[in-house]
């Protein structure tokens, strides 16, 4: 296996067909899906799905995730020699073909997107040497994306680690039951009752979303309330604030306490991990570096607590 053919792969894979592939590649399209061929050939199976959007066969999705931890290795490699340190080597690495950064693919939750992630985000950009690709899932989904090769790296809810990678833990964001004030003066002015959680709406981020439906199932079994979906963690405290719902709001995106707590014992804690692939990457521990700083800072402030 060659890496141009390996690079075709996960361009094919990623851009979901071969003349976006042949655009990021700087090549044409036939000459992408010789490479794919050729490397069909040497591995005897049949890689990809040739429709739109082109898919991997469950043998492509095998071999993706070894592909693309040797492409890092070798674009980093390439950095490297391109390096100041490196300027007075041989000419012809100074002009070797490959990235101006090394692409660093994370996937981490909404809430995190929204709250103690964007100082890690800051600090990897400005670095200089990684171009970051966030990629937002649910926190019990995005171990997932560390099994295919999709991401690198996660931010999730599974601290049992993924095969190949390491876990840490990052630190636990606490979910409270909230409401506005108007919204708890209509909906339950004898208090959040099993009877007023079934007509009051609720607040869901996404069919993912697990946080309301639980809380309800605990106190409320019965109840099959009105929901309101809005899939961005910003819009749906907004949303909550505006009244069209009641919702599990996290400590970070209410911090003055504006909110009306509905109940006090209605609250979920939710531990978050960091999960990384074991390879003796210099940008992979840059980035780890960076989001482990910033949930120190969060749990620091108190707006996180760390256990």
């Amino acid at each position: 296996m060659e890496l141009d053919q390996l690079r075709a792969l996960a361009a094919v894979v990623d851009h979901e067909t071969f003349e976006a592939a042949a655009g990021e590649l700087h090549l044409t399209p036939s000459a992408v899906s010789q490479r794919i061929k050729a490397l069909e050939r040497s591995v005897g199976s049949v890689l990809v799905r040739r429709l739109k959007p082109v898919r991997p066969t469950p043998a492509g999705e095998s071999l993706l995730r070894s592909a693309r931890q040797l492409l890092l290795l070798a674009d980093e490699a390439l950095l490297a020699l391109r390096s100041p340190e490196h300027a007075n080597d041989d000419a012809a690495y100074q002009g070797a073909p490959g990235p101006e950064r090394l692409r660093v693919p994370v996937v981490a939750n909404a809430d995190s997107i929204a709250t103690w992630l964007p100082p890690a985000i800051r600090e990897i950009a400005l670095g200089g040497r990684i171009a970051l690709e966030l990629r937002r899932d649910d926190e019990h989904a995005t171990a997932d994306l560390l099994r295919s090769g999709d991401a690198v790296a996660a931010v999730t809810a599974d601290p049992a680690p993924v095969q190949g990678c390491s876990v840490r833990p990052l630190g636990t964001m606490v979910y409270r039951a909230k409401a506005s004030r108007a919204f708890v003066d209509r909906w339950f002015p004898n208090g959040p009752t099993p009877e007023a959680l079934g007509a009051a709406p609720v607040m869901q981020y996404d069919r993912k979303d697990s946080h309301q439906l639980a809380l309800l199932a605990r106190v409320a079994p019965d109840a099959t309330p009105p929901q309101h979906f809005i899939p961005d963690s910003v819009q749906y405290v907004e949303s909550v604030r505006a009244g069209l719902g009641w919702g599990m709001v996290p400590d970070q995106q209410d911090p003055d306490g504006e909110l009306v707590l509905l109940d006090p014992a209605w609250s979920e804690e939710l531990r978050l991990y960091w999960q990384v692939w074991t390879l003796d990457s210099p940008g992979l521990a840059e980035v780890t570096g960076a989001v482990v700083r910033a949930a120190r800072v969060l749990a620091a402030h108190g707006t996180q607590r760390e256990y």
